[in-house]
């Protein structure tokens, strides 16, 4: 069984005890968090899609994890102006754990 949930602007396709990686959660570690925009649910051969949403279907996970990502360098130039610009980012990520998709 099987689930597709939408957060920060993306979609995930979640199972049963998955971690996930997605943008930042409010919420300290071992909270549980639940997503209601659930907007498909396979199980075998049954495939209940939403339009766009189910309906009284929810996906509750538990937070492992708050931290930062990789640091990424960005760096802008334009030739023959002399104009050179260096920054970087670290982005900020909430790991979970997924414990349970509620039809």
């Amino acid at each position: 069984m099987y689930a597709v949930i939408k957060t920060g602007g993306k979609q995930y396709r979640v199972t049963e005890g998955d971690l996930l990686k997605i943008e930042k959660l409010t919420g300290e570690v071992g909270e549980s968090v639940e997503f209601e925009e659930v907007l498909m649910i396979a199980n075998g051969e049954q495939i209940d899609v939403g339009r766009p949403v189910l309906p009284s279907s929810s996906v509750v996970g538990e937070i492992v994890e708050q931290g930062k990502g990789k640091k990424i360098i960005v760096f802008k130039s334009k030739r023959r102006k002399g104009y050179r610009k260096k920054q970087g980012h670290r982005q900020l990520y909430t790991l979970l754990k997924i414990k349970e998709i509620k039809r």
